[in-house]
């Protein structure tokens, strides 16, 4: 299995564990990421918000690089993916702005491939029943809830790739690895996004309602498979609370015995390891 590989900017700062932890998970699956060359930032954020043209040719540059290479673009990024997959819809449904992109980026868009987020390649095209066949050591005792933020399922006709209210797939795929899903009410509550840089006071209230939920709910931990998402997750919260942030490619690399997971959890700001020892889930 083959795929065009997106990594996008957060990857290469904030979230390099995001990074690692899907390339070493593909290549334990055998699934082959080639990474787009000349990869440009997607607009996410602010551009989208200012310049709407603008934003449409950052993420239409990469699908024009994706077209080239033949192969549909995997995105972890939640953001990215966001982007990547509106800016599909709108060349797809939208003949004057198809236009307009094909004269600013001088690539022809034939629509053949399709934008994936990395959750829906693993959980949909990987398989569920492969990726329990390459677990090691299940996850066994150890309780979740899946937290997929608000960018992987909003606006629905444009990006969401199953339940926008009840989201299954991340859930599924820790099922698989041994660990015990929890359903809850907060899915797909918005975490505040990037509001924590300008609005922190207002961010640190979203993200303790969801803190104090998963903990509620009996969770050790949560996951997640946003970069922004985990880090407002880890750094706006009270001091005494303790609930480790996953992302779902660190979940499963331990599952499948990885030797890199522990590189992975030392850039976490909330230290995943006691959680990890108490369950005996290495080694």
């Amino acid at each position: 299995m083959k795929f065009a590989y997106y990594p996008g900017c957060s990857l290469e700062s904030t979230a390099k564990e995001f990074d690692q932890s899907i390339r070493a998970i593909s290549s334990a699956l055998d699934v082959e990421l080639v990474e787009l060359p000349d990869w440009t930032c997607c607009g996410s954020t602010s551009a989208h918000a200012t310049n709407h043209k603008l934003a449409l040719a950052l993420a239409a540059q990469n699908l024009a690089l994706a077209e080239e290479s033949k192969l549909n673009p995997v995105v972890p990024c939640s953001a990215c993916y966001n982007r990547l997959k509106t800016a599909e819809h709108s060349i797809r449904k939208n003949d004057e702005l198809r236009g307009q992109m094909e004269g600013l980026l001088g690539h022809r868009f034939t629509g053949e491939i399709t934008t994936k987020s990395a959750l829906e390649a693993f959980a949909n095209d990987v398989g569920l029943v492969a990726i329990a066949k390459r677990v090691e050591k299940k996850l066994s005792g150890l309780k979740v809830v899946c937290y997929y933020g608000c960018l992987t399922s909003r606006p629905v006709k444009e990006v969401a790739f199953e339940d926008p209210e009840n989201p299954q797939s991340m859930d599924k795929i820790v099922k698989a690895l041994g660990a015990e899903p929890i359903n809850w009410s907060y899915k797909t509550d918005c975490c505040g996004a990037s509001f924590s840089i300008t609005r922190s006071s207002m961010v640190y209230g979203m993200t303790g309602r969801i803190l104090d939920a998963a903990v509620e709910a009996g969770a050790h931990a949560i996951v997640t498979t946003c970069p922004l998402c985990q880090m407002n997750l880890e750094t706006r919260r009270k001091p005494e609370m303790k609930i480790p942030v996953f992302f779902f490619s660190e979940l499963m690399g331990l599952a499948f015995g990885l030797s890199e997971t522990q590189s992975w959890f030392k850039k976490h700001m909330v230290d995943p390891t006691p959680l990890i020892k108490s369950l005996q889930l290495t080694g």
